[in-house]
């Protein structure tokens, strides 16, 4: 079984870690066998911007930003988000993914 994943990423200069994240986390929870897709709020604004239905649909939201992220309210009637600084998602993405595997998963 896999987790459908949506992110979203974003860092006060909104360049390169933010692009940096997004493409360690894809990597991580492909690698892990789970569906994932990232909105990216970079200097260049919103791109590939998540729909409702989408984070409605999601198993679990990580949000790896050090500020702030536009439209934060399209996550408040999801149960598994993970909220973490950019160099959680830059260092160790898995271990984000790992939080929610068992529990969501295996309904431990």
């Amino acid at each position: 079984m896999s987790l459908r994943i949506v992110a979203v990423t974003a860092c006060p200069a909104g360049i390169a870690h933010t692009y940096m994240a997004a493409e360690q986390l894809e990597q991580a929870a492909r690698k892990l066998g789970h569906k994932i897709r990232v909105e990216v709020q970079g200097a260049a604004g919103i791109e590939n911007q998540l729909s409702q239905a989408e984070v409605d649909a999601a198993d679990v939201v990580v949000i790896a930003a050090d500020v702030p992220i536009e439209h934060d309210d399209r996550f408040a009637r999801s149960h598994n988000v993970a909220r973490v600084p950019m160099h959680v998602a830059l260092k160790d993405p898995a271990a984000i993914f790992s939080r929610f595997e068992r529990s969501v998963l295996h309904g431990a």
